[in-house]
């Protein structure tokens, strides 16, 4: 399947739709358009169980160069089905639209808002 343009990007406040996180928020760590999927910061949380091992490049730190074992609770990814863009204007879950703008004599495309008493821009 061939990546396509997805309406998230790094950086996004978004609220989770569906799962154990439903109608919480939280901050797009990392999107990853091949998948279809993104990482939202403590959502989505899943434990993996780790084995102390050592750390590459521990001798520019000047510290132990172990990387710590244990039960390790880390996020992750959801399918962009199941969240949704926080407009930053109205603060609230917004399907994501686009406009074309002139800056500096380029065409540059921007992402709107589509709730019909809103429109904002979410790009700023």
């Amino acid at each position: 399947m061939a990546a396509t343009n997805m309406r998230i990007k790094k950086g996004d406040l978004v609220q989770i739709l569906s799962g154990k996180d439903r109608g919480k928020q939280g901050k797009v760590l990392e999107a990853r358009p091949k998948e279809r999927r993104v990482i939202v910061e403590n959502l989505n949380t899943v434990k993996r169980h780790t084995k102390p091992r050592p750390m590459r490049d521990s001798n520019r730190m000047g510290g132990s160069g172990i990387e710590p074992g244990g039960v390790i609770t880390k996020p992750a990814p959801i399918n962009v089905s199941n969240v949704m863009v926080v407009c930053p204007a109205c603060d609230r879950p917004t399907r994501v639209g686009a406009t074309f703008k002139e800056i500096k004599g380029e065409r540059v495309k921007i992402r709107v808002c589509r709730r019909a008493d809103c429109g904002q821009e979410i790009d700023r």
